[in-house]
C-alpha cells in the first residue's frame, strides 16, 4: 500500500515549533517511502478558531520547504481538505453509528453535567460519563421510544456519544512506544457531534484518515490517551483492516529541560519557539525563527535531531540526506531539550555553507530598509567576506554598514592610549601610498602597509587598530586588508584623513 501521511493543525494561532517539527516527520517518512504528504485544517472547534492562523501555518510550512502533495487550494483526490467543508460528511456516519447502536443522543444540558461533575467531585471522585452512569442521564439509552421521539420532536438540542462498552482491553501498536493499552472502565463515552452539528475531533479525525486512505499516524504524544477511543471508532465503524499505523512523538522539553516548551518560554529567554513572528490585533507578539534571522534548512536540521537520530556521527544534513535517513524506528520515547544555542550552531553552518545569493535574497531587505544604497555586486562580496562571524543574517547590516556608509561612532580610548607623533606620521604617510596605489587589492594592501611600519620600527598594533577605527568605528572585524580593498580606494582615502584629523584634535584635548 502506498504511504500516505497527514499533518493536521487546529487554527486556532501561531504553529508552534513543535508542530513544525511533526510536520516534518511526517514529511520525511512520506518522501521516504515515495508516498504522499497531506495537509488537513482541522477547523471544527469554531469557538477558538483564529482569523489568520491557517495562513499562518501554510507560510510556516512553505518556508520550511515542507510542502503537501494535497490540500487545501492544492487539492487533491479526497478533498476538501478543510474540515468545516466536510460537515456532511461527519453526520453521515456520526448516523450510522447511532444506527448501529454503537453510539446515542444525549440531551444533558451543560448545566446538569456541571452538576454531576460537582457531586463527583464532592464525593472525591471525578466525573466521567460512561457505562457506570450513561443510564441515569438523559440520553437515548436511558429513554423509551416515546420519550426520545418527542424531544427530537421538540428539537431538544443534543449531542452523539460513543457507546464505550465496560470491561474491554483496548490495545494498539505504536511504532515508537511498542504495545500500549487501556481499560475502557476508565475512558468516557466521548462526544462525537456537538449540538451546533459540528463533529469533535474524535470523530472528523478518524473518518478523515480512513476517507483520505492514512496508513500512518504521526503525532505528538499528548494524542496518545485519545488513541483508544480512536481504536474503538475504527472497531465501531468496521474498519480495523484499514487503521493506520500510530506513532506518538515525544515532547520538546524547555530548555532546562524540565517540562513542555511552551510559548511562554520564548517569552520569557527572548528566543523564538515558533516558526514564523505572530502579530495578532496589538493583544499579542511573538517571535519566530524566520525574524530572528535564521535559515529554513538549519531549523529543520535543528528539528530533526530533536527526538530522532540517524545512528551516525552526521550532524548537519541536508533535506535530502534526511530523507534517505529517515525512519520511525529511531525516534526516542524521551524527550528532548530545546537547546537554543545548539540551534544557533547549525544556522552558523548553515550561513559558512550558503552562497552570497542566498544570504542576499534573505538580508538584503534590512540594507534597503536602512535607507542604505548599496551594489549589488560589491555587497555579494562583503556578505562573502564576513559570513563565517555571522550566527544569524540580521547580523549582516551592524556588521558590514561601513562597507556602504561612513561611521559617526569611535572607540577612540584604545587608540588615544598609544597614539603619538610617530604613530601620527606613519599613519599620514600610509595614507599617501595608498591614495598612490594603482593596484588596489588585498595582497598589495598589505604588502603597502607592511613594509611601511616595518621600515618606520613603530609596531604593528600601535597602527592597524588606528586604520580600523577610522574606517569602521571599532576595533574589531574581519580581515583588515580585505576590508580596506572592500570600501575602496578613494572612500578609504576620505575616512583615513579625517580619522588623523579626528585623532590629533582628540589628542591635543
Amino acid at each position: 500500500m502506498s504511504v500516505r501521511v497527514r499533518f493536521a493543525p487546529s487554527p486556532t494561532g501561531a504553529l508552534h515549533i513543535g508542530g513544525v517539527r511533526t510536520a516534518l516527520y511526517n514529511y520525511l517518512f512520506a518522501k521516504r517511502h515515495h508516498g504522499k504528504f497531506i495537509l488537513r485544517i482541522e477547523d471544527t472547534d469554531q469557538n477558538r478558531l483564529v482569523e489568520g492562523a491557517e495562513d499562518y501555518i501554510k507560510n510556516s510550512l512553505k518556508w520550511v520547504g515542507l510542502m503537501p502533495d494535497e490540500g487545501p487550494e492544492i487539492g487533491g483526490e479526497c478533498g476538501p481538505y478543510r474540515q468545516s467543508e466536510r460537515l456532511d460528511i461527519y453526520k453521515k456516519y456520526a448516523d450510522a453509528l447511532v444506527e448501529s447502536g454503537k453510539a446515542y443522543l444525549a440531551f444533558d444540558t451543560q448545566e446538569a453535567l456541571e452538576s454531576a461533575r460537582t457531586k463527583a467531585e464532592a464525593a472525591g471522585g471525578a466525573f466521567l460519563y460512561s457505562a457506570a452512569n450513561r443510564l441515569s442521564m438523559r440520553n437515548s439509552l436511558a429513554m423509551d421510544k416515546d420519550t426520545l421521539d418527542k424531544e427530537i420532536s421538540y428539537g431538544t438540542p443534543y449531542t452523539i456519544r460513543l457507546k464505550v462498552e465496560a470491561d474491554q482491553e483496548v490495545s494498539f501498536f505504536d511504532a515508537i512506544r511498542g504495545d500500549v493499552s487501556f481499560q475502557s472502565n476508565g475512558l468516557d463515552d466521548k462526544v462525537l457531534m456537538k449540538a451546533d452539528g459540528f463533529p469533535t475531533y474524535h470523530l472528523a479525525n478518524i473518518i478523515d484518515d480512513h476517507l483520505m486512505k492514512i496508513t500512518h499516524v504521526i503525532r505528538g504524544e499528548e494524542w496518545l490517551p485519545s488513541t483508544a477511543h480512536h481504536i474503538l471508532l475504527y472497531k465501531a465503524f468496521g474498519w480495523e483492516d484499514t487503521m493506520p499505523l500510530f506513532s506518538h512523538l515525544p515532547l520538546i522539553l524547555k530548555p532546562s529541560g524540565k517540562g513542555k516548551l511552551s510559548k511562554r518560554d520564548g517569552d520569557k529567554l527572548g528566543i523564538p519557539v515558533f516558526p514564523l513572528s505572530w502579530e495578532r490585533d496589538g493583544e499579542e507578539t511573538l517571535n519566530g525563527f524566520r525574524e530572528a534571522g535564521f535559515m529554513p534548512g538549519a531549523v529543520l536540521n535543528f528539528l530533526a535531531l530533536l527526538g530522532w537520530n540517524p545512528g551516525t556521527e552526521q550532524e548537519i544534513m541536508t533535506l535530502e540526506e534526511l530523507i534517505d535517513l529517515f525512519s520511525l524506528e529511531k525516534i526516542g520515547k524521551s524527550g528532548s531539550r530545546f537547546d537554543f544555542d545548539k540551534a544557533k550552531w547549525f544556522n552558523h553552518q548553515y550561513i559558512m555553507n550558503a552562497s552570497a545569493e542566498e544570504l542576499f535574497y534573505m538580508a538584503g531587505g534590512e540594507f534597503v530598509k536602512a535607507g542604505l544604497s548599496f551594489d549589488e555586486h560589491k555587497m555579494l562580496q562583503v556578505i562573502d567576506f564576513v559570513k563565517e562571524r555571522v550566527t544569524n543574517t540580521n547580523e549582516f547590516l551592524p556588521m558590514t554598514h561601513y562597507f556602504f556608509e561612513e561611521v559617526s561612532e569611535f572607540e577612540m580610548e584604545p587608540i588615544l592610549k598609544k597614539w603619538n607623533l610617530q604613530s601620527a606620521e606613519v599613519f599620514s604617510t600610509i595614507i599617501g601610498l595608498l591614495s598612490a596605489m594603482p593596484q588596489f587589492d588585498a595582497s598589495s594592501i598589505e604588502s603597502v602597509i607592511k613594509e611601511e611600519i616595518a621600515r618606520s620600527g613603530i609596531s604593528f598594533g600601535a597602527v592597524f587598530p588606528a586604520l580600523r577605527v577610522a574606517l569602521t568605528g571599532g576595533t574589531k572585524g574581519p580581515d583588515l586588508f580585505r576590508t580596506i580593498e572592500l570600501i575602496g580606494q578613494e572612500e578609504v582615502v576620505s575616512r583615513l584623513e579625517k580619522g588623523l584629523q579626528m585623532y590629533e584634535l582628540n589628542k591635543i584635548s
